[in-house]
């Protein structure tokens, strides 16, 4: 079976500055990845390389066997940790903008995530608390019939109704066929979503472990391996 994602030694330079070096993985259908780390670990920038918005300084991203380009934009779904829609938008404008833009878009799907997250579809934008937004962004980026869906930060600064609702969205709406990374350094409550975390410090990855391999062997949970790994 392909893999989703498949890194071979990508690095990422901005000038002299380093956001990324030597990472190399792949990720097999089916999975929810958790990509940790702190602020400036490089987490945004693999999902903006890994989404085609950036290109790599050296290295190669393929996504379901294809070089990462063109014809990967239709594979990946982004979610970025800045919401996309207008504040002029209703919640149903975002809808159709959406439906419009991406062929894949699948506006039933949208709908009954809509009704699951409690959002309004005549609601503004700008009317919606953080949490609210948070859950109108998820609802447009997994409407889309990807392979590959990236969430960049989708918890940050929710409270915690929003985060557990938001969480409950992610298993219950995500295609079991494609596989899901989400990057976060909140790790209390979205850590039992995840199948495998990969650590990265620095630009550089660090560790790579299933969760229930954390816990059975090292008997730590993924938020106290993070504050061990993160505290060195």
């Amino acid at each position: 079976m392909t893999n989703i994602l498949e890194l071979n030694q990508i690095s990422k330079f901005y000038g002299k500055k380093k956001a990324l070096q030597d990472v190399t993985l792949e990720i097999a259908p089916g999975r929810i990845v958790g990509l940790l780390g702190s602020n400036g670990s490089g987490k945004s920038t693999l999902m903006k390389l890994v989404a085609g918005l950036l290109h790599p300084t050296s290295g190669s991203i393929q996504v379901a066997g294809i070089p990462v380009g063109l014809e990967t934009k239709s594979l990946v779904s982004f979610m970025p940790d800045k919401p996309l829609t207008e504040s002029w938008m209703k919640v149903r404008d975002a809808i159709a903008y959406y439906r419009d833009f991406y062929a894949d878009f699948d506006q039933e799907k949208a709908r009954e995530m809509l009704d699951f997250m409690k959002l309004a579809e005549g609601e503004k934008v700008k009317h919606l608390s953080k949490g609210m937004n948070e859950r109108l962004q998820l609802t447009l980026a997994l409407s889309r019939k990807a392979r590959l869906y990236l969430l960049d930060e989708p918890i940050g600064g929710v409270d915690p109704v929003a985060r557990g609702k938001i969480l409950d969205a992610i298993v219950k709406f995500y295609d079991e066929d494609s596989s899901l990374i989400i990057s976060t350094h909140l790790l209390n409550d979205i850590e039992r979503i995840f199948d495998e975390v990969i650590f990265i410090r620095e630009g550089q990855m660090v560790l790579r472990e299933e969760v229930e391999t954390l816990r059975l062997q090292n008997g730590k949970s993924v938020d106290e391996m993070f504050k061990e790994v993160y505290a060195e």
